[in-house]
């Protein structure tokens, strides 16, 4: 059963010069393919500087938070809920 299996996928798989030629790109297309690529990447750019704005403003507000704690002395440490102990 497994070696028939072999067969099959040695029968369907094509050789180098089997495979069908590219067909040759017009200039128009050429043309088209470039404008769509800068198009992308002006958008990929856009969405990255927005992407790093955001993380900056997002690390500037934490930041801020820390230094604020921190100015009024309240340990973190001391905000955690104390834990019941277990009866016996």
């Amino acid at each position: 059963m497994v070696i028939a299996a072999l067969g099959r996928a040695r029968a369907e798989t094509k050789t180098p010069r089997e495979f069908e030629r590219l067909k040759p790109t017009t200039k128009a297309e050429r043309e088209a393919r470039k404008a769509f690529r800068q198009v992308d990447a002006e958008k990929a750019r856009t969405e990255y500087d927005a992407a790093q704005r955001a993380f900056h403003a997002n690390r500037e507000r934490l930041k801020a938070e820390r230094l604020a704690r921190e100015a009024t002395g309240t340990p973190v440490a001391a905000k955690k809920a104390k834990t019941k102990k277990k009866s016996r």
